[in-house]
């Protein structure tokens, strides 16, 4: 795992993966309440050209759509869902492939429904300094 000191270099994780991506990626975050896994997701969605003012969290929305600068992007959030089922009623499969770019909250709800083309990153939080994050990322 890999230090996050403090939420700036939580945004400076995300505006280093953001050039990286394409429509058809995914961004699956995983974590604990409290871990960053919203900070992390404001700071892509700047990172990819998002303008809206407000950011609010698609907890209760479940997908949030936005313009990106060169493709849309989704940030959904599963926590509040229990299977895959849920979602595809709710036609999520659209915003899972091209041109779309989803960062997804709370993925392991559904992970069946991930495509190929994935980030998997894990936050933690430090017991020890309340400040201070753990990060691991695969796939891509």
């Amino acid at each position: 795992m890999h230090c996050l000191a403090n939420e700036a270099d939580t945004i400076a994780m995300a505006q280093s993966l953001a050039p990286q991506l394409r429509g058809g990626d995914c961004v699956a975050l995983v974590g604990e309440l409290g871990a960053g896994k919203s900070v992390f997701s404001r700071a892509l969605l700047r990172a990819l050209g998002v303008k809206d003012e407000a950011l609010p969290s698609p907890t209760y929305a479940i997908i949030q759509p936005y313009e990106g600068l060169d493709f849309p992007v989704a940030h959904m959030d599963w926590y509040r869902l229990s299977s895959a089922e849920e979602l595809l009623e709710i036609g999520v499969e659209e915003y899972l492939q091209p041109p779309w770019v989803a960062i997804i909250e709370w993925p392991q709800r559904a992970e069946s429904l991930l495509p190929a083309h994935t980030y998997h990153i894990t936050l933690k939080l430090d017991k020890a300094l309340e400040t201070r994050r753990w990060y691991a990322i695969s796939g891509g």
